[in-house]
């Protein structure tokens, strides 16, 4: 049991799965220090980022394991984390 699990880690796309798994949680760690920071609730620019990119790279894991729901998951996601960005650098108010 053990060894399978070991032979598992072998292969490159569980590395990305897991990379980008990584980058997707690590927006929430970003986000928590942020606000803990300002002692209020903020969410910084790069956030956005974090989600984009572990959102791209799970896009392309679960192409790979061909998982429809998480693919369609991932690329809905990325355009919603895009159009915040598109907000962020063109504010209408500025």
């Amino acid at each position: 049991m053990i060894d399978q699990l070991i032979d598992k880690f072998k292969d490159p796309w569980i590395l990305i799965g897991f990379a980008g798994q990584g980058l997707f949680f690590s927006r929430f760690i970003v986000q928590w220090l942020a606000s803990e920071k300002a002692g209020k609730s903020v969410v910084p620019t790069i956030f956005w980022y974090l989600s984009i990119s572990g959102s791209l790279l799970l896009l392309v894991y679960s192409y790979h394991i061909k998982d429809p729901i998480f693919l369609l998951a991932s690329f809905l996601n990325i355009f919603i984390y895009l159009r915040n960005i598109y907000l962020i650098k063109n504010p209408k108010n500025s």
